[in-house]
């Protein structure tokens, strides 16, 4: 039996009909493992350059990121900015077939990626081992990090490197959420009552509404199995962006 909330290719209104009830649908097996792994190859290889100081500075910057951060006694980049900038694979993985036809219905032909300004579509890599900078984020909305920018309505998209578990950490959202406001949404990690875990698979794309509440849970296992990487990026429906507006008005609204 399939879970709720995961569709294949095949069934689009399916996927449609459940995203705009509960602000969230995932896509299951429509990336193949070949083009997943050369995409995951050449994003790994881009963090190892960003944390040695090999990658141009505009890939990893301290908004987001923790600079001090430490794995195994090396420096260490959670997130890889405009990723799909320095790794083809990724950038064919984001435009490929599966995921333009769900964009297309979720938010018509007019959509447009935000891949070109502020963080670009972003690689992440969470972990909760000492030294870490990154292994959860507290209760937030999208829209809440630019809400006087006219660029939404937004989907974002997550493809899945790794599949996710208590063990690595998973996401949680609050479903129905994206119809209605942010009164009462936690400043932190507390428990919102209707809350559910999203669990996914490799190669999985969650995507979700820009307004749907949704906080990430940290992994509860160490080492190798506590490692949860993806890559985020999201799709808008309104203005684009100008070249160069930057992240001096970004709103970083969710605690990590």
């Amino acid at each position: 039996m399939q879970e709720p909330g995961v569709f294949t290719i095949d069934a689009l209104d399916e996927l449609v009909e459940f995203f705009d009830a509960h602000g969230y649908a995932t896509l299951r097996d429509a990336l193949p493992e070949s083009e997943l792994s050369a995409a995951e190859a050449e994003l790994v290889a881009a963090q190892d350059d960003l944390a040695n100081g090999q990658l141009d500075a505009h890939h990893g910057a301290v908004v987001l990121d923790e600079p001090d951060a430490v794995i195994d006694g090396r420096p260490f980049a959670h997130y890889v900015y405009f990723a799909t900038q320095v790794s083809p694979r990724a950038d064919a993985l984001v435009h490929g077939g599966p995921l333009l036809r769900v964009v297309d219905r979720l938010l018509g032909p007019q959509a447009w990626l935000l891949d070109y300004e502020v963080f670009g579509v972003v690689y992440q890599d969470a972990r909760p081992e000492p030294g870490s900078g990154y292994s959860r984020i507290g209760w937030h909305t999208d829209h809440q990090s630019g809400p006087h920018l006219d660029i939404w309505p937004g989907v974002a998209f997550t493809i899945h490197f790794d599949p996710t578990s208590p063990a690595n950490g998973f996401l949680r959202v609050l479903p129905g959420s994206h119809l209605g406001g942010t009164d009462g949404i936690p400043l932190g990690f507390e428990r919102v009552p209707g809350e559910i875990p999203v669990y996914q698979c490799r190669g999985d794309v969650l995507f979700h509404h820009a307004d749907l509440w949704h906080s990430a849970a940290r992994g509860t296992a160490e080492g190798e199995p506590a490692i949860r990487r993806h890559l985020r990026g999201s799709w808008h429906g309104g203005e684009k962006l100008d070249v160069g507006h930057g992240t001096d008005d970004f709103v970083r609204n969710a605690l990590r």
